[in-house]
């Protein structure tokens, strides 16, 4: 299974850091994963805290790109983070191939089985 990955910048939060107006300091995205043989898709949503302390140069709001962000992004969403967001999508992408329904126990009788919660 191959899942290819795009990514989605859903919301951005600003304030005054300094000399730096609009500073970016809370991102909101998803990483959304596609399986190349099922077509199947999983997301993970995410919020990435930013401070323009952080970074070497500063950049304007209105210069900003979707790349910077999700630039600076990517630099945060690594290593153990990463595996957890890939293996929450694959999760995702899995149900949906393989679907899991629950079912009543074989020895429950018909009157169990009308109460049970669904």
């Amino acid at each position: 299974m191959a899942i290819a990955y795009t990514w989605e910048i859903t919301s951005l939060k600003t304030k005054t850091e300094g000399s730096n107006a609009d500073a970016v300091v809370q991102t909101y995205w998803k990483k959304i994963g596609t399986d190349s043989v099922s077509s199947e898709t999983g997301e993970f949503s995410g919020a990435t805290p930013l401070s323009s302390a952080d970074v070497e140069s500063f950049t304007a709001f209105e210069d900003l790109t979707e790349a910077n962000v999700l630039a600076w992004i990517q630099a945060v969403v690594v290593d153990g983070y990463e595996e957890h967001v890939n293996a929450q999508i694959l999760k995702q992408i899995n149900e949906k191939i393989t679907p899991v329904s629950e079912s009543a126990m074989p020895w429950a009788t018909e009157e169990e089985t009308e109460e049970a919660p669904v």
